[in-house]
């Protein structure tokens, strides 16, 4: 972005190639469709985020259904609790097909895919989007998804990020090892592309060994746009390296801007710029017409799940599972300090609650509602107040926008809350640029 233009949101819209979005009663919501086995579903969603002028989508994903609570995938089937999980890659071509600017995101694991496979997946992407691909990094966390690859136990928390900054080294390399210009299409003399531009890697770690070049020429953007989430100490330490946006979870403006100072500070510390870098909470938007009409949904939302839905997913997330607890029972610590899961997630609980006992009722609801993420109601200029009020004092530098249902969420806040955050200058009114890194503001590599 040029110096003197007023600083502005970015808008991500949080997808799942599911049958439920991240808010597990979505599929129940009268505005939730029922053809999310189609393509016309997602490219219907990635027009209205473009028409919003939204930075960019991405989907979440996970390798496995959820099993782990009574050792059973039983329940999460009744509930609807993330059951389905189409392939996100072929989810994102319908999309990039029906699209034109908007960029295109999707969560691959470091666990268990190769680094050539994804430094082709997304290269290829980036060439066939002119420019809008991004992949959110993961180093998964869920028992079941290893056993659906053939390992029955996952590395430890910090081994698994050592393995991730291996992994992104041979990525990044892949994806240089073809310079820009390359190709030269020289008919005459029958070059196609100049050898001294195409480079073997050879990358030896502990990890991988990757001999290269990549099969894809240097794409538009030079380098695909990464996203990471990672909460922990490590996981910090591997976004301040790699992260070209860090998706973070803080429920609290005041936790989020201290989390927003740290991870400046050591993207800073780490030797890059952290203007490059933005900082996107995941938030819940549930905006209407009238305060009342948005207060109303609210309350039917935080009504709408069922704990067992929620006991699923906590189980997929902590590795942990609870079907031998009763709802008010207080969960002991011994147990919660032995998830091998998602680290930061017992301890924003346990903050939450401040400091007394955890039951199973407190978890369920914390993952069963919208308490796990900040969550901004009431009419369209109620919600824009919100959400500058985050932006201003500097929590973030925009926002992961989850949707309580699909299509209808990102129908109404293009419809609703977009305009009245135009008006504001706090959005864009049309995309000025052709890339994710045009729209996002950051240099090619």
């Amino acid at each position: 972005m040029a110096t003197g233009t007023p600083r502005q949101m970015k808008l991500v819209g949080f997808m799942q190639a599911s049958n439920v979005s991240v808010y597990a009663g979505s599929w129940l919501h009268p505005d939730s469709s029922p053809d999310f086995l189609t393509a016309g579903y997602y490219q219907h969603i990635g027009r209205v985020l473009e028409e919003g002028c939204f930075d960019m989508l991405f989907f979440d994903d996970r390798l496995a259904m959820p099993g782990i609570y009574g050792d059973s995938v039983a329940e999460t089937v009744r509930s609807g609790a993330r059951c389905v999980k189409l392939d996100v890659s072929l989810a994102l071509a319908m999309i990039a097909a029906a699209t034109s600017r908007i960029g295109l995101g999707a969560t691959y694991s470091t666990t268990y895919f190769a680094p050539f496979h994804v430094a082709r997946l997304f290269a290829t992407l980036d060439h066939l989007t002119a420019g809008r691909a991004a992949w959110n990094v993961v180093t998964s966390v869920n028992d079941a998804e290893a056993q659906n690859f053939g390992v029955q136990q996952h590395l430890g928390h910090d081994e698994r990020y050592d393995q991730a900054d291996e992994f992104l080294e041979a990525v990044t390399g892949l994806w240089d090892s073809w310079q820009d210009g390359a190709v030269q299409w020289d008919r005459e003399n029958r070059v196609f592309a100049d050898p001294a531009k195409v480079h073997e890697l050879n990358y030896r770690g502990r990890y991988y060994d990757v001999r290269g070049p990549l099969t894809v020429p240097r794409g538009p953007q030079g380098r695909p746009v990464l996203i990471q989430a990672g909460s922990s100490g490590r996981g910090h330490a591997f976004a301040a390296r790699w992260a070209d946006c860090v998706f973070t979870n803080t429920p609290e403006m005041s936790r989020s801007i201290a989390n927003y100072r740290t991870q400046k500070a050591e993207i800073a510390a780490a030797g890059r710029n952290p203007d490059h870098v933005a900082i996107l909470p995941l938030v819940y938007v549930i905006v209407a017409e009238t305060e009342a009409a948005a207060r109303a949904e609210e309350q039917y939302l935080l009504d709408l799940v069922e704990p067992i839905a929620s006991l699923v997913l906590l189980s997929e997330a902590t590795n942990l599972d609870f079907a031998g607890f009763e709802l008010d029972e207080p969960i002991p610590d011994a147990f919660l300090d032995s998830a091998t899961g998602m680290h930061g997630y017992v301890e924003t609980v346990r903050q939450y609650m401040g400091g007394r006992p955890v039951t199973l009722r407190d978890l369920a609801g914390h993952r069963a509602t919208l308490r796990q993420s900040p969550r901004f109601v009431g009419d369209p200029g109620q919600v824009a107040d919100q959400l500058q009020e985050w932006f201003d004092a500097g929590a973030c530098d925009g926002f992961v926008i989850a949707a309580t249902s699909l299509p209808g969420t990102f129908e109404t806040v293009t419809r609703l809350l977009v305009p009245e955050l135009q008006r504001r200058g706090l959005v864009r009114t049309a995309y000025e640029g052709t890339t994710l890194r045009d729209h996002l503001g950051l240099p090619r590599p």
